[in-house]
């Protein structure tokens, strides 16, 4: 396997992370309006995600950075031909880390209602745009023989790809409404329950369809053994939380997201974004990679790197992994 190849899939891996653990963290913004009755819930809610939600971040600016480095010319055709989405969620993505730094600190409840209505819409809109724009890149958009993108944005409003942001957007719900059910007690651990159930026979019906689409597409062997891990898990994970096993449920739905995540990876390879004019003119992992120095670089420094992240965010999960309830919220930013 050459170089460019292994960095195809540390970048697929990267962006199965990022998905697996800010999916939830986007979910449990949604829930803040979907699940929460009153201002000490929604405080529970935010809670649940307060110590680990800059961190899931940190797989974005990796994949992001690592997709620079070792693929530039797909990052610069990327970046260029998607540009407002991208920029709506970087955005986003701002005003939501000041929403969750913000929201406290006055009293008055028309500055946290605010700050709250941020947090909603910028964990709903991102979780939609995702979906969009990786049903684009598997899809294909319009590259020229320059590997130039040459479409506008209306173009990437298709309905395939408008049906990837709607699976993402579920997909990401329903994780988040299981996070919320492993890490509350109290009422808001069964009504989270009860959500995730209805969510997850929304998010099925969806994904089936997405990934059966997929499939006849571009599929092949590999990422039909993908899919159908993808469709079993979330089964599953629906068959977990109808038993009350949070834990198993949790797990069974971000399988389902790493499983539906690497099948549009395996879809993809070898190229990294398919001309939808052409098939020649398909930025590919090898026309759009860096050199093999480079690359070996990146690979002695990813491999020095990578150990210490992943020690460092497992940490972290597990001093913050008791449950919370309304019981735990102080009365003074309960409101």
């Amino acid at each position: 396997m050459e170089l460019h190849d292994v960095w195809f899939v540390l970048i697929a891996v990267l962006w199965i992370g990022y998905f697996f653990l800010e999916g939830f963290d986007f979910g449990v913004g949604i829930l803040t309006k979907l699940l929460a009755r009153d201002r000490a819930e929604k405080r529970v809610l935010i809670n649940t995600i307060g110590p680990v939600w800059d961190g899931n971040e940190v797989w974005l600016l990796t994949a992001g950075g690592a997709t620079f480095a070792a693929f530039p010319e797909w990052y610069a055709t990327l970046f260029s031909g998607f540009y407002l989405p991208l920029l709506i969620i970087l955005v986003s993505l701002i005003v939501r880390g000041v929403a969750f730094e913000y929201r406290a600190k006055r009293p008055e409840e028309n500055w946290q209602r605010n700050w709250e209505t941020a947090i909603f819409w910028t964990s709903l809109i991102p979780a939609f745009l995702w979906g969009v724009a990786f049903g684009n890149i598997v899809r294909g958009v319009k590259i020229d023989q320059n590997f130039e993108y040459v479409g506008n944005f209306w173009d990437l409003l298709n309905p395939y790809a408008l049906l990837g942001g709607l699976v993402t957007l579920t997909l990401f719900t329903f994780h988040g409404t299981v996070f919320v059910g492993l890490k509350t007690v109290g009422d808001i651990r069964e009504r989270a329950r009860k959500l995730a159930l209805q969510l997850g026979l929304a998010t099925a019906g969806l994904a089936l369809i997405f990934l059966l689409w997929t499939q006849v597409e571009n599929g092949d062997g590999t990422s039909l053994v993908a899919l159908v891990v993808a469709v079993a898990a979330l089964v599953a994970a629906l068959v977990a939380v109808n038993g009350g096993r949070e834990g198993w449920a949790f797990m069974l739905s971000g399988l389902t997201i790493v499983a539906a995540v690497a099948m549009l990876f395996l879809t993809l390879f070898p190229n990294v974004m398919p001309s939808s004019l052409n098939e020649d003119w398909s930025l590919t992992v090898t026309n759009a990679s860096s050199s093999p120095y480079t690359l070996k670089i990146m690979t002695w420094c990813a491999g020095i790197a990578t150990p210490i992240v992943l020690l460092y965010q497992s940490w972290t999960y597990w001093v913050f992994r008791k449950r919370i309830g309304t019981q735990h919220i102080a009365a003074d930013v309960a409101h």
